[in-house]
């Protein structure tokens, strides 16, 4: 029985190596707008590769398909309420970013007793089971 040594293994080959016709399939891939799962089933890679090649090639970044924000509807001048003009029977849920002119409240009217309108009431009163499912309370 003999005992190998590192210098004795065989260095392994890479499952796919990244030649210039790969990575100009990758650049063409990532031109197209294609996610990177996409591009790694296309190209017969992981798509954990191809983030690591795209990010070592300095391609440009581009928004995350998972966090791609909705455009906003503008709501007219005559409904923004701020908080000098909120009264107890409107709905004060928060709108924008604090400190800034954009910032508003919902102006609804309020469900009794409670701080929201209808639609807030939804987002903001939820009970969890005790088997994980979110049910509305309000």
């Amino acid at each position: 029985m003999t005992t190998s040594t590192p210098s004795q293994i065989p260095a392994q080959t890479p499952a796919h190596e990244w030649t210039p016709e790969r990575i100009a399939a990758l650049i063409a891939l990532w031109n197209e707008g294609l996610t990177t799962s996409q591009m790694g089933l296309r190209l017969g890679i992981t798509k954990n590769a191809v983030v690591g090649k795209v990010h070592r090639l300095g391609l440009p970044k581009r928004q995350s398909p998972i966090r791609k924000v909705a455009a906003r509807e503008e709501k007219p001048m005559g409904e923004v309420i701020k908080l000098d003009k909120l009264t107890a029977d409107m709905c004060c849920w928060p709108d924008g970013e604090p400190g800034t002119d954009e910032f508003r409240f919902c102006g609804k009217q309020a469900v009794a007793d409670k701080p929201y309108c209808a639609d807030h009431c939804r987002r903001a009163y939820v009970r969890v089971t005790k088997d994980g499912r979110k049910v509305a309370v309000a």
